[in-house]
């Protein structure tokens, strides 16, 4: 090979690899570990330094001893009535080791019940004494069996609970004000209706005048009576029905008129209301309503 055929092989090898730095950033993009001030890094710095604490990852979280003992069961499909102390032990005192090396506040409550499982395990190994009453002696575990049954049937109940639809977390209660009456509220009668009724019970009143000359005495009270007496039988009676006896019996206008006057003393001192369905409808009066 001579000296021009070995420059073109020098030169076909080294084009290739300044080719593939150009296409780099670009083509190996997805396979970078990450990008520092917008270049892409393919392997780590050889002076890159990580804290030991920097990352901790928390796969489960319990909330007590009975609750991490209970995980470490059901995962294995352990029977709760025949545990195995020595695989159960062993796990969880692996567990309790590692929560001791950064929270020792909350590694007491674990190591008591790991004091307790080492027992259980320690009198399990023991060789078994019948009681005197040739009964099997109680199984070291039946304790442990009780409370963690227990815990778990509270622990299953509070999860139900917890899926019922909790006011403000799962829904918002919507607050509607309707004003609302017992009884029926007619419109208060108007002024001008109250006159023109009374203009027309005086109009029909001078249509029956007799020219008869005598002196009478009035009595409001007496007239007031007389209106209650007639308001006790009817739950409702027509305003011009008040003046009817006076007008057809031709005592003219002052019976009338103190009839009328007693009416207005009568709804003056609360003792009977004058209602009106509507404008301009017939106007009622009756007994106001006194709560028992």
């Amino acid at each position: 090979m001579n000296s021009s055929e070995q420059d073109k092989l020098a030169l076909a090898i080294e084009l290739p690899s300044a080719a593939a730095e150009a296409a780099t950033p670009d083509t190996v993009d997805g396979m970078a570990f990450a990008r520092l001030y917008g270049e892409p890094l393919f392997k780590l710095p050889q002076d890159l330094y990580i804290p030991p604490d920097a990352l901790e990852i928390f796969l489960e979280a319990f909330e007590g001893p009975l609750d991490l003992l209970l995980y470490l069961i059901r995962k294995q499909n352990f029977n709760v009535l025949d545990i195995p102390m020595s695989q159960v032990t062993n796990q969880y005192l692996a567990y309790v080791e590692q929560i001791r090396k950064s929270n020792l506040e909350l590694a007491a409550e674990y190591l008591l019940m790991a004091a307790m499982l080492i027992e259980i395990k320690s009198r399990m190994l023991l060789p078994v004494k019948k009681a005197d009453s040739d009964e099997d002696a109680e199984d070291p575990r039946a304790e442990l069996v009780r409370r963690l049954l227990e815990y778990e049937q509270m622990k299953l109940a509070a999860q139900r609970l917890d899926e019922v639809p909790q006011l403000g977390r799962d829904f918002l209660r919507s607050q509607v004000y309707i004003e609302q009456s017992a009884a029926p509220r007619f419109p208060d009668v108007d002024t001008g209706d109250l006159q023109a009724a009374w203009a027309d019970v005086l109009r029909r009143a001078k249509l029956n005048q007799h020219h008869k000359i005598s002196r009478e005495e009035l009595s409001v009270r007496e007239h007031m009576s007389q209106i209650l007496r007639r308001l006790q039988h009817a739950r409702f009676m027509e305003f011009t029905e008040l003046f009817e006896d006076a007008i057809r019996s031709g005592k003219g206008v002052p019976v009338v008129v103190v009839n009328f006057i007693a009416m207005l003393e009568l709804s003056r001192e609360a003792l009977l209301e004058i209602t009106q369905a509507e404008p301009y409808a017939p106007i009622y009066v009756r007994l106001a309503y006194t709560p028992a």
